[in-house]
């Protein structure tokens, strides 16, 4: 007999539970619950967080993620379960996903994480879908798009920002996202492919400064926004980075903090430090830029994807630019699975998304509509002899 998530058909409403009820959750529940296609549970151990979030047509459950036989039974009947939660609740979330038999969705960057998820995956008769935001998620969909335009590929470099609007302190930097995640990007070892092989590098090193439309930024490595895509493009890339783009200056002032001053080995102590001194904001810009160089034909190319997407306001409540590019990623994938896009069993590399499906999707249109720099046609004249 199927699971009861199996048995719903793609044109049915689909029940489905957003984990987490912090900036993303909200947007998540809002944004599915607007399609009139998915009945919406956002659960939260944190009672005020769920207060904070209720609004129309989205049920709310207490619920604490560390007790898996409790999750497992609030999950089961669910067709899929979106976690936005800490990376550290990964394990007990996807682990209660597929003991109901609920397709699987994360945003995680944590790449341990993602590698727990994809042993979990094996032989599931549900989807498994970790890393399906902005970074990794759609710049692998993206950069992969990019690296299949060349007949042999040479170095793909993916930058990705989430910038505020109007920088006034000395970081140039707001806080957009995971205070957690954050610091896990620049503490942890980064994947990279150097000369052709897999390797690790050292978190705010590989420094860069580039300018686009008359602004200057730098670009640094930072761990898991590569997701899988050093794994699927293995043999095929002979360099292949991934950098976080910030304002000038950033990077030293975070040097200073983490490596200067010991905080990397007090990353509580950091945490503090930054949700002290360093405010939010709303008004952010989430700039994506990917670039690739290789051979078409007999012609060496260089070719660039330019994506910037600002915050919006939606019915009223303004939403950053990164909660706008993460929901849509999160949610888009799911549409996809739910359209028969996707599979609906095992392991989902983001890459393996096709990127028009992406963009061409109700919720993938927001990247759509931040898209900068149009690609050509995939037909490749060959040079003349």
């Amino acid at each position: 007999m199927p699971s009861p998530a199996l048995s719903h058909r793609s044109d049915s409403v689909w029940p489905v539970a957003i984990i987490g009820a912090g900036k993303i959750g909200r947007s998540l529940a809002a944004m599915l619950t607007a399609t009139g296609d998915y009945r919406v549970t956002l659960a939260d151990r944190d009672e005020a967080a769920l207060a904070a979030a209720s609004r129309p047509g989205v049920e709310t459950r207490v619920i604490d993620v560390s007790d898996e036989k409790a999750l497992a039974a609030f999950l089961a009947g669910k067709t899929a379960v979106l976690s936005a939660a800490p990376f550290f609740l990964t394990g007990p979330i996807a682990r209660a996903a597929k003991a109901a038999g609920t397709h699987y969705f994360d945003l995680t960057e944590d790449v341990a994480s993602t590698k727990l998820v994809k042993e979990l995956a094996d032989g599931a008769e549900t989807l498994f879908a970790p890393q399906c935001g902005l970074a990794p998620g759609f710049v692998s969909i993206a950069a992969h798009d990019l690296a299949t335009r060349f007949d042999a590929l040479d170095t793909l470099t993916l930058r990705v920002g989430a910038l505020p609007r109007y920088p006034t302190n000395a970081l140039k930097y707001n806080l957009t996202w995971s205070t957690d995640g954050l610091i896990n990007e620049y503490c942890n070892p980064c994947e990279a492919v150097v000369d052709g092989v897999p390797t690790l590098v050292q978190p705010l090193e590989g420094y860069e400064t580039f300018s686009l439309d008359g602004v200057d930024y730098e670009a640094f490595n930072t761990s898991g926004g590569l997701g899988s895509l050093a794994e699927t493009l293995d043999g095929k890339v002979r360099n292949l980075r991934y950098l976080t783009a910030r304002y000038p200056g950033h990077r030293d002032i975070m040097r200073m903090l983490l490596t200067d001053l010991g905080l990397r080995d007090r990353r509580d102590l950091m945490r503090d430090v930054m949700e002290t001194a360093v405010a939010a904001t709303r008004q952010d810009t989430v700039l994506i830029f990917i670039t690739a160089s290789g051979t078409r034909g007999d012609t060496r190319e260089e070719m660039s994807s330019i994506f910037k997407v600002a915050a919006q306001e939606v019915d009223g409540e303004t939403w950053s630019a990164i909660q706008l590019t993460t929901s849509s990623g999160i949610c888009a994938a799911l549409d996809l699975v739910r359209n028969g896009r996707l599979p609906r069993s095992g392991f989902l590399r983001q890459e393996t998304i096709p990127l028009d499906a992406m963009l061409e999707n109700r919720f993938g249109k927001v990247y759509a509509q931040g898209r900068v720099a149009a690609l050509p046609s995939r037909t490749r004249p060959r040079a003349a002899a």
